[in-house]
């Protein structure tokens, strides 16, 4: 089997669905696996075998490697090896379990490259790129002009949307950032006026003006970024959304269908948090990990940020949940996805690589102390619908 050119491999999201392929047995799997690692850790330098430490630079074949690691089930990963062995021109299963067959992995160094830069091409940069920070909604009279002049309405993100998907959200955050606690300044704004700043209450019934917590403008935040399945003008997701989606699905196979057309935008997608939290979860430098045997909707959020700007770090917060649970609570399966994203892209280094694209992207000056820039792949990007405005 011969592997996949890079034109190939472009088009690779029409062969990413496994859905109807038989599943590997645990023997075929272990060898799958083994063969897997065999091959990409020959391209890998010993400090970054079998370690937790963080690459110094990027390093494709270690983005290869911890996709597969981080992705959520054996049948993901089954997924991630079959798509990895089709682009490398291997057989998955085999009769024997030797590894003559697969012969001498430098052989495959500009396939495994070429699966690299398709991940990071249909995938991370594109999803980093787009997730700066959600849109918040606009004022009602800007929604209302933008009506009566027949603007899109059912589109994922607009302004309806997001309106709604901020109420829903503050009402079960108890309008408060599910992180610091601070409450809503707006809110608590308008009951002080209502009620008098000594006699306000939080959601709780507490007085407000003896909340600890000094509060904050509030945001709605994205778990996955709604602009992931943000349609085109024909109210149809472009090919490079698509192939986003497919390599979306092998790290939790099924996870597509909580993100489509509209579904996005539902509160199991979201969290309300303040501006500076809502930028650094955006980022993927913030993520929440399930705190096991405690309360259900408990989590230990963490950073990848320096201590020195955020020395509260790591947090233990228990999720607020809405009365009688008529709004659903963030999904941990997505959280878990956004934590899967967020330590792939920081050990492999892709990240800082990414915000170095990005920035050269942005126009803000030559990034890279020798000059260089990577126009192609800055091209690319915007030719195939995603910016950092998306």
């Amino acid at each position: 089997m011969p592997p996949l050119h890079r034109h190939q491999l472009l088009s690779l999201e029409g062969i990413l669905d496994f859905s109807s392929t038989e599943g590997l047995s645990t023997i075929q799997r272990a060898d799958a696996k083994r063969r897997f690692f065999r091959i990409v850790n020959h391209f890998l330098p010993d400090s970054e075998i079998d370690s937790s430490a963080r690459s110094q630079t990027y390093s494709p074949p270690r983005l290869i490697s911890l996709t597969y690691q981080y992705a959520l089930s054996d049948e993901a990963r089954d997924y991630f090896l079959r798509a990895f062995f089709l682009s490398v021109g291997l057989p998955i299963v085999r009769d024997g379990t030797g590894d003559d067959g697969d012969g001498d992995p430098e052989a495959l160094r500009s396939s495994v490259f070429a699966f690299a830069d398709y991940l990071m091409d249909q995938f991370f940069l594109p999803l980093k790129a787009s997730t700066k920070k959600t849109p918040q909604p606009s004022p009602v009279f800007h929604s209302a002009i933008e009506k009566v002049q027949g603007g899109p309405r059912t589109f994922a993100g607009t302004p309806d949307r997001l309106s709604a998907l901020r109420g829903a959200c503050l009402i079960r955050d108890h309008h408060r950032c599910v992180i610091s606690h601070s409450f809503d300044s707006s809110e608590a704004q308008a009951r002080m006026d209502k009620a008098g700043e000594t006699n306000a209450l939080d959601d709780d019934g507490n007085l407000l003006y003896r909340d600890p917590n000094r509060p904050g403008p509030l945001e709605v935040a994205h778990i996955i970024p709604h602009s992931l399945i943000k349609v085109d003008t024909n109210h149809e997701l472009s090919p490079a959304k698509k192939a986003a989606l497919a390599i979306l699905n092998m790290f939790d196979t099924g996870v597509v269908h909580l993100m489509e057309t509209g579904d996005i935008d539902r509160p199991r997608n979201a969290l309300t948090l303040t501006r500076p939290f809502h930028v650094h979860f955006g980022e993927f430098k913030i993520f929440f990990e399930p705190v096991a045997d405690s309360q259900p909707h408990t989590y230990r959020i963490d950073s990848f940020l320096s201590r020195y700007i955020l020395p509260e770090f790591p947090l233990t917060r228990t999720l607020y949940l809405s009365e009688n649970r008529t709004i659903d609570p963030p999904s941990a399966r997505l959280l878990a996805l956004h934590r899967a994203i967020a330590h792939i892209i920081h050990f492999s280094a892709a990240a800082e690589y990414i915000d170095k694209l990005l920035c050269e992207m942005e126009g803000q000056g030559v990034c890279a102390a020798d000059g260089s820039t990577e126009i192609d792949r800055l091209l690319t990007l915007g030719l195939r619908g995603w910016s950092s405005s998306t």
